[in-house]
């Protein structure tokens, strides 16, 4: 088994294994909810945890990226994060020190601190694991959790699909990918790795009205609807055919035979609100890419192409790499 634990198993544990009831606790654990959120007086604390396993390259600042954009997506501030350094006992002192030094480049463009952490070298791995975990603020009337999504509300998809997992591919797998691609068009998957925050989205789209948000990360864009909807307990009708698709993104998955609507897609925000049409216009003016791609609203979860919105499985990055590594080991 890879990538994240099925729904009913989580689920499962969710039922059982939360701790003590607190009633500071405003925002609780829950499918489709990646942060948790404080009230300790004043505004509150907005909490979130991830990992980062399966990218070698600019793991650091991917870290970073990954983890406020569960913050933003919440409706909240970044303002830190603490990092957990597992390393190969192969890996090096320079290893943790490049980790380090993506991760405080992202953090500076996100204007967060790394406030603390813990780096050691782990017998057992085969890669680096990299452990984020932010914290943000928020008013309490600026909290948007999947779980407020309300009947009717249109559903807005800012960004493109796929785009952290081509840029992982593109970045770790340059040498097979360089035989079926471009130098112009492996260049633009390599920098799709530019692309994955959706902190200045989320802060615009929770200002234009949004009554909900929800941050595309593992399991793609249809894995993470499925989870909004499980949040909000809502049905809705996806146009699959709206969602957008660069051209070398088709071209990978293609090759690949993998769908990249179902691959890893930090830089995608999922926006419900009431006027998605109003929405979507004023987040272009902006300079994102944001179109209306269904409606919430039943019980019944489909997309007008490929019928039941299922729940999400293993993420296709993982058959990606499959395939690549198979590739590259040969016959």
């Amino acid at each position: 088994m890879k990538g994240k634990l099925g729904l009913k198993e989580l689920e499962a544990l969710l039922a059982r294994a939360t701790g003590a009831d607190r009633g500071e606790v405003v925002l609780h654990p829950g499918t489709g909810e990646d942060s948790a959120a404080l009230d300790l007086g004043g505004d509150l604390t907005v909490l979130t945890v991830d990992p980062i396993t399966g990218a070698d390259q600019h793991a650091g600042g991917l870290a970073v990226h990954v983890c406020c954009n569960d913050l933003a997506a919440t409706g909240a501030e970044p303002v830190g994060v603490l990092l957990t350094l597992l390393l190969p006992e192969t890996g090096s002192a320079q290893l943790a020190n490049d980790m380090m030094r993506s991760a405080h480049h992202v953090a500076t463009q996100l204007n967060v601190a790394i406030v603390g952490g813990h780096t050691e070298f782990t017998p057992g791995l085969h890669q680096p694991i990299i452990c984020a975990t932010g914290v943000g603020r928020a008013r309490r009337d600026e909290l948007k959790p999947s779980a407020s999504v309300s009947e009717g509300d249109d559903l807005v998809l800012v960004g493109e699909a796929g785009l952290e997992g081509i840029a992982i591919l593109a970045h770790d797998y340059e040498g097979v990918l360089e035989h079926y691609l471009s130098e112009e068009e492996l260049r633009e998957a390599k920098s799709y790795a530019e692309r994955i925050s959706i902190v200045a989205a989320a802060r615009l789209a929770s200002r234009l009205g949004a009554s909900a948000l929800h941050d595309v990360t593992e399991g793609g864009i249809l894995g993470a609807v499925y989870e909004m909807t499980e949040a909000a307990q809502r049905g809705v009708i996806i146009q699959a055919r709206r969602i957008p698709v660069s051209q070398v993104t088709q071209k990978i998955c293609h090759c690949l035979d993998i769908n990249p609507l179902l691959l890893i897609a930090s830089g995608c925000l999922l926006v419900a609100t009431e006027c998605g049409l109003s929405l979507a216009s004023q987040m272009k003016e902006e300079g994102h890419v944001a179109n209306v791609i269904g409606r919430f609203g039943g019980c019944r979860r489909i997309t007008e192409e490929y019928g039941e919105l299922l729940p999400p499985e293993a993420d296709h990055l993982w058959h990606a790499k499959e395939k690549l590594d198979r590739m590259l080991s040969g016959p």
